[in-house]
């Protein structure tokens, strides 16, 4: 690679950046020759052809702390997120990142189905690695496409929402006060009852936020706050328990004792969220806006607060009015 005077006086730029092609011309002046022998060194250090970009070969793992580090801490579950995707690392054998087999995750995903592994958190899990990659390329710390972009999740069927009959609010407030081994049981049930409120929420609750016939909420799964009218009854009823027991402390487990206690059935994993069914659907029953209830439940989105529109009176109503059998008259045989 030079710049030589030929015997004729012209001066020849023979120039090869890298093994291979190379560009050679004929200039009148060394000056014209030095330039062109500049400008094709310049130029095809820009090419991305000459200069092809290394290979990430960062491995899975790497790709999921980096997505904690700069992204996942911020999200209340992000630790739990990050040990299941550390879980799935091991799994998969750790695969470099870029290169991740989407066949491959199927088949993991198969395996943990035939185990028993719920199609919801498997589609929970696919989120979440989808979600890692996503992330890093909207920081610009990926160039590449999601390797799980066309990975259709399960279809879930939907699950009836359970949730009591007055008769059976009764049955479990009576084995509670009866046999319950932890005094904060009832109170948080009463709660869970009167505002629809998830266990988690109800027992999160501290004097702070009970005042002026309401109760508010906050570091709900939402992330919103949201306050809720209660009777002054149950205002005046929790008060006088935490004078005697001070604050709530965790009581799902003898929550749970009490249900098994009073014989009442419910779906799996569906214990003390039944108590917010509850309000949600009497509360729908009795005739309650479904605009309303959305804000009090703190959903954030109508969707997800129209599982109960198919309670309201006036849905019923049409459910007889509008059948062929309207009008008919039924004997009985």
């Amino acid at each position: 690679m030079s710049v030589k005077r030929r015997d004729d006086g012209r001066w020849l730029a023979d120039v090869q950046p890298i093994r291979g092609q190379r560009f050679r011309k004929l200039f009148d002046t060394k000056g014209e020759a030095l330039r062109y022998e500049t400008f094709i060194l310049a130029n095809k250090a820009k090419d991305s052809g000459w200069n092809p970009k290394a290979s990430d070969r960062r491995k899975l793992s790497e790709l999921v702390t980096l997505w904690y580090d700069l992204h996942g801490h911020m999200l209340k579950d992000g630790l739990r997120r990050k040990t299941r995707l550390d879980a799935m690392c091991v799994r998969l054998r750790n695969p470099v990142a870029a290169k991740l087999d989407a066949s491959v995750y199927a088949h993991d995903r198969r395996i943990r189905s035939e185990n028993g592994t719920s199609p919801k958190t498997l589609n929970n899990e696919l989120g979440y690695l989808r979600a890692v990659f996503n992330e890093l390329r909207g920081l610009g710390q990926i160039d590449y496409a999601n390797p799980l972009e066309l990975v259709k999740p399960f279809r879930i069927d939907e699950r009836e929402l359970s949730w009591l009959t007055d008769d059976q609010v009764t049955i479990l407030l009576d084995s509670i006060r009866k046999h319950s081994d932890n005094p904060h049981v009832e109170p948080i049930t009463l709660l869970c009852l009167a505002t629809g409120a998830r266990w988690s929420e109800a027992e999160g609750l501290i004097p702070a936020r009970l005042r002026n016939g309401s109760v508010t909420y906050s570091k709900t799964k939402s992330s919103r706050v949201r306050t809720v009218p209660i009777d002054p009854a149950l205002e005046t009823f929790i008060r006088e328990h935490w004078k005697r027991h001070g604050p709530f402390t965790g009581s799902i487990s003898s929550f749970r004792r009490a249900l098994v206690r009073s014989g009442i059935q419910l779906p799996k994993g569906q214990a003390s969220h039944a108590l917010r069914h509850t309000f949600a659907s009497h509360f729908i029953q009795k005739g309650g806006n479904i605009l309303t209830l959305q804000k009090i439940l703190g959903h954030s989105s109508l969707a997800m607060t129209m599982r109960y529109s198919h309670l309201a009176p006036e849905h019923l109503a049409e459910a007889v009015r509008l059948s062929p059998l309207a009008g008919h008259i039924l004997r009985s045989h």
